[in-house]
This record gives structure tokens, C-alpha cells and sequence, in this order.
């Protein structure tokens, strides 16, 4: 198992008190692995307790696409860790994918409820303690496609670009108490949301870039790679960053 050490060889986030969302698989399971290994105390949820996480990290089943479920995490939160640190929300999902004048209202609202209010609701219950104790990381986890917002995902990326106009915004505010808050935007990467959502997109909108092809780096990232990106913004070594999209993507999506 890989240990994540800092320059003085020792490990870089002892003492920090961490909570990622979504993290019992793909994605967010990396960042949970990492963290802790990294030295944090990590606490995590999902709506379901299907994949077991890793030893020594405290699951809390909860939905943070609702606002019970949002206070049931910030509340646990507090009981196992006694306080937060470290914030990354990673909780987040595309689909059912239509053409946009038939997406129904109340999938609208389930976008932007799960890829946008959950960071909303959750940042608004952790970050007075951020502030007054001078100081937390944030990471909202965006997507890599959104400015390019292809019909049947529009909801989706709709709510994923609300959520990067909003962390910027929270960045700034939040700079002065010595809180940051960055995003990161994975490409397509080799997660089991990642295969269906990218079916789908090879279904709807057939031609290039339905495979690797459109990947500069030549291959699909992998779930390390997004959390790599992630340990980078909460840690020390990041301490001069706020307000930042970190695009992780092998190219395919330059940001200008």
C-alpha cells in the first residue's frame, strides 16, 4: 500500500480531520484510500453500504442530495471527528440523458439537488467552523466536459458549471478567515459511473472521442489520478491556491 509523505518523511495530513462524500467507490473511494493514508482521520458517506471502505474509515449512510441528509453528515461529522479540516465533495452523477425539451422538472431538480446543493448545503453546515478556527481546504468535484455541455447531458453540466461559478465565488469570500476552497474536473475516467454515463454518450452522440482516441495522454484515467489532484489542493503544499479549476483530463478538455 502506498503511503502519501511529505518532504520531512513524514505523513502530510496527520492530525487533519477529513469528510469526503461519495466516497465507497471510483473516484471518491481513491480519495478516501489516499487521505487516509496520507494520515487524515477520514469519515465518508453514500446512500448505501454496498462496497465496504477502507480500514479505519468511518462510513455514515446519508444522502446529501437532501437537506436531512446533509445535517445528518455535518452532524456525524462533528460526533466522530469533532470538527472538519478537510471538505471534498465528491457525491455527484449524470443521467437519465434526454433530448433537453424532454428532460422532466423533477430531473432537473435531482441534478442539481445531487451535482450542485449537496456542496451547498454541506458547505454552509462545516464552514463557520472552518472560519473560526482560520482555516479548512475545500474540493467541489466538477467535470472536465462541462463548458462544452452537449445536449442530452445539459442538466447535468448545468449544474456542474453552478457549482464552479459558485466555489469561486466561495473562494473569495472565504479567503480572508483562511479557508480555501479549489475544484477539481476529472476527464473520463475508469470508474463504473464513468462506463455508463460514457455508453450512453457513445449512444447519443456517435463519432470521435467515443474511446481513447480523444485523449491526448492516451488512455482513460484512473481513479488515483483524480485523487492525486485532490491530496495536492488540501494539503500544505497548495497552501497559495484558491479559487482554481485543476483540470484533470490528459487533455482532452483545455480549458483557455
Amino acid at each position: 500500500m502506498t503511503t502519501t509523505k511529505n518532504e520531512s518523511g513524514t505523513r502530510e495530513l496527520t492530525g487533519k480531520r477529513a469528510l469526503v462524500t461519495g466516497g465507497s467507490r471510483g473516484i471518491g473511494a481513491a480519495v478516501v484510500r489516499q487521505l487516509r493514508d496520507a494520515g487524515a482521520e477520514v469519515l465518508t458517506t453514500a446512500r448505501s453500504t454496498a462496497t465496504p471502505v477502507p480500514e479505519g474509515v468511518t462510513f455514515v449512510e446519508a444522502d446529501v442530495r437532501t437537506r436531512a441528509g446533509a445535517k445528518t453528515l455535518a452532524a456525524a461529522a462533528q460526533e466522530v471527528l469533532g470538527g472538519v479540516d478537510i471538505l471534498v465533495n465528491n457525491a455527484g452523477g449524470a443521467g437519465p440523458f434526454r433530448q433537453t425539451a424532454d428532460i422532466p422538472d423533477e430531473e432537473w431538480q435531482d441534478q442539481l439537488d445531487l451535482n450542485y446543493l449537496a456542496s451547498v448545503r454541506l458547505d454552509a453546515l462545516l464552514v463557520p467552523g472552518m472560519r473560526e478556527r482560520g482555516s479548512g481546504a475545500i474540493v467541489h468535484v466538477s467535470s472536465a466536459a462541462t463548458p462544452f455541455a452537449p445536449a442530452p447531458f445539459l442538466h447535468y453540466t448545468a449544474a456542474k458549471a453552478a457549482l464552479e461559478n459558485y466555489s469561486r465565488g466561495l473562494a473569495l469570500e472565504l479567503a480572508p478567515s483562511g479557508v480555501r476552497v479549489n475544484i477539481v474536473s476529472p476527464g473520463r475516467t475508469e470508474t463504473p459511473g464513468g462506463e455508463a454515463t460514457r455508453a450512453e454518450w457513445a449512444r447519443l452522440l456517435p463519432g470521435p472521442g467515443a474511446d481513447n482516441a480523444g485523449v491526448p495522454l492516451g488512455r482513460m484515467g484512473r481513479p488515483d489520478d483524480i485523487a492525486d489532484a485532490v491530496l495536492f489542493l488540501v494539503s500544505d503544499r497548495a497552501s497559495w491556491v484558491t479559487g482554481n479549476i485543476l483540470t484533470v483530463d490528459g487533455g482532452e478538455f483545455p480549458r483557455g
